[in-house]
This record gives C-alpha cells, structure tokens and sequence, in this order.
C-alpha cells in the first residue's frame, strides 16, 4: 500500500446499503453484533457484544470516556416569527457558545425559546457557525446554569443520517450507562453497548480509569479537502483524571472505549502529557497510534477522521478489508450500530 494511497480521502471512501444505517438502538444493549479482529493473526471473529469481556486482552486496562450527551438541539423564533432550529456545538468559555443555526440571522439577532429563556447572536464565523450568548430575563448566564433550562426544554441531538425526530427512549439509549460529566452534543457511541451489569463486572475484574472528552459535532464532519492532512481538525474539551494518568503513565496495556477516549489518550501522550485543554488530534495511518494498544469503536461514517483513526490501527488496507466484511455480514452501522474490537 502506497504513502500516497494512505492520504488520500478518496481511499476511505464506500457504499453503504441504506438498511445498514441503524435507525434505533438494539435492545438489549448488549445483543448488538461485535466483530473481533486480531491483529497479529488477521483471524475475525463475529460475535455480539455480551462476549466482549471473553476477548479483552489479559492485563490490559480499559480507558472510559465519562461525558454526558446534553440536549443541545433548540426550537425558538426571531422577534419577526421566523422559527429557528439552534444545535449547540461547544462552549467557547463562560458565556460565548458556539452553534450552529437552521434559519436566516445576524449579528444581534435575538432568538427566544421560552419567554424567559432566549440566545442572541454575537458573531457569524466563516465555517458556517455562529457564536451566540444565553440569556434569562437580562442576565447573561453562564453555560453550566443553561444545562438545566436546556434538559427541560431541549431535545436530543441525534445525528442527522439517523433521519428522525428523538424520542423519550432516546433520552436513556443516546448515553452510556457511565455518563457523568455533562457537555456532549454526540454521544461516544462505542461505550451504547454496556449495560450496567457488564460494565460493572468488567470494572470489578479489570483495571480501568475514565477520562471526558466533550464530543462536539464536528466529529461528523466529512473530510472535504483531497488530501486528508489538508484537514483542519476540530477541536474538543478534555479532561484526564489523577486515575487514568497514574494508567498512561505505566506501561499498562491500553484498551480504549471508542475514538473518542483514545483521542484524549493519544493527545495526551502526544502533547506534553498535560492532563486537561483542548484537543484536535488528527489519527491515521501516517500519524499511528502511541499510546493505546487496543480499540473497541463502532463502524464509521465514508471518509470521516473517525474511519482514518481506525485505520490508524490496522491500516487502509485492512480497514478496507474489515468494513467490507461488516457490510458483508449486515452489521448495522454508526452511533446505533454494532461493534468492532481490534486486538
């Protein structure tokens, strides 16, 4: 496989049957295929995800991301009537919260949800975002007081190819069992899979620590540039705890839970070991792994960083191999879907 075939987005590029798009989540959680891939053998195995802890690698601790999905989504109206959809994407700091806006507006527009309750824009950004500040009444509100206002008010911000409206399940199956840290406006979609008994089980028998990664929604954004290092990664709030630095810091084997935990790993391990910050670590075949030895991840999007990142591990041509095997075998696809284990 050629350097110049590795960089190029055309190379993570496939079809994918609609039907394989998970729609809903499986019920139970833990019934969702699994497909076990070893990489020194190249042996696959298909299982489903109750099985998991059959295959985890022996002395290997596992690495959790504890963020808490936050129902970013927002429904208001201008002054005028005009309605308008608001996605939250990150807070920027206390006030300033960057969005993204279904609906025609400018710099101080005002847009209300509740009669109390309303956003004006402070800023439209190149990339198509908007930099908004919340308000109650007259008083401008820090991000953390407009979490509760938004759990009442807000909906669930499931992915656009998921193509439905959310529903009262969603609200429980869109977050892990082990969510805590609240500021996500996607889910770590690997870490659906455990219920609360396996992931107690597995943290009774084997070392594990957490880290939070607030995923924004830039982790759905297509690589649009040819050359995929041409791409500017988006950047995510993280923080490391004391536990999992004491883990990163041994010589400890690594499984990560999901891309979004081994970001945080990697750009720890990659950037002075600084223990929280803003990370845009930008993993693929040319930019491997460090740090963590083993991934568990769901099966990605055409030509997204998430697919690079896997391909990171086993390489394009494997990857290519392996998403045609899934496909192949109807494994249902993205943050619905099923599960693959590389080892």
């Amino acid at each position: 496989m050629s350097q110049d075939k590795e960089l190029l987005t055309q190379s993570y590029d496939f079809t994918l049957p609609e039907e394989l798009i998970a729609k809903y989540p499986a019920n139970p959680r833990d019934s969702a295929k699994l497909l076990v891939y070893n990489r020194q053998t190249k042996k696959i195995t298909h299982t489903v995800f109750s099985e998991f802890e059959k295959f985890i690698p022996k002395h290997c601790s596992l690495i959790f991301n504890d963020t808490k999905v936050i129902k970013a989504r927002l429904f208001g109206h201008k002054l005028s009537g005009g309605k308008i959809e608001l996605l939250i994407n990150r807070a920027l700091d206390a006030y300033n919260v960057n969005v993204y806006i279904r609906g025609k507006v400018k710099p101080d527009t005002k847009i209300i949800f509740i009669d109390d309750f309303y956003a004006k824009v402070v800023e439209l950004k190149d990339d198509g975002s908007r930099i908004v500040n919340f308000y109650n009444t007259t008083d401008k509100l820090r991000f953390e007081d407009i979490l509760p206002i938004i759990d009442k008010i807000g909906h669930v911000p499931l992915p656009p190819y998921i193509q439905r409206q959310d529903n009262a399940e969603d609200e429980s199956e869109y977050q892990s069992v082990f969510a805590r840290e609240e500021g996500a406006v996607a889910a770590p979609t690997a870490s659906l899979h455990f219920t609360p008994e396996q992931h107690k089980r597995i943290c009774d028998n084997f070392e594990h620590a957490f880290v939070t990664l607030h995923v924004g929604s830039g982790t759905f954004k297509p690589v649009e540039a040819s050359t995929i290092t041409d791409h500017p990664m988006h950047a995510e709030y993280y923080n490391i705890s004391d536990e999992a630095k004491d883990l990163l810091d041994s010589s400890i084997p690594i499984l990560c839970v999901g891309t979004t935990s081994t970001r945080t790993v990697e750009f720890y391990d990659k950037h002075g070991k600084i223990q929280k910050g803003e990370a845009n670590l930008f993993l693929h075949p040319q930019n491997k792994p460090s740090r963590v030895n083993h991934l568990l991840t769901n099966f990605h999007l055409p030509k997204s960083t998430l697919l690079m990142l896997v391909a990171s591990f086993v390489g394009l041509e494997e990857s290519q191999k392996l998403y045609a095997e899934a496909i192949k075998e109807k494994y249902r696809f993205y943050s619905y879907g099923d599960a693959m284990l590389i080892i």
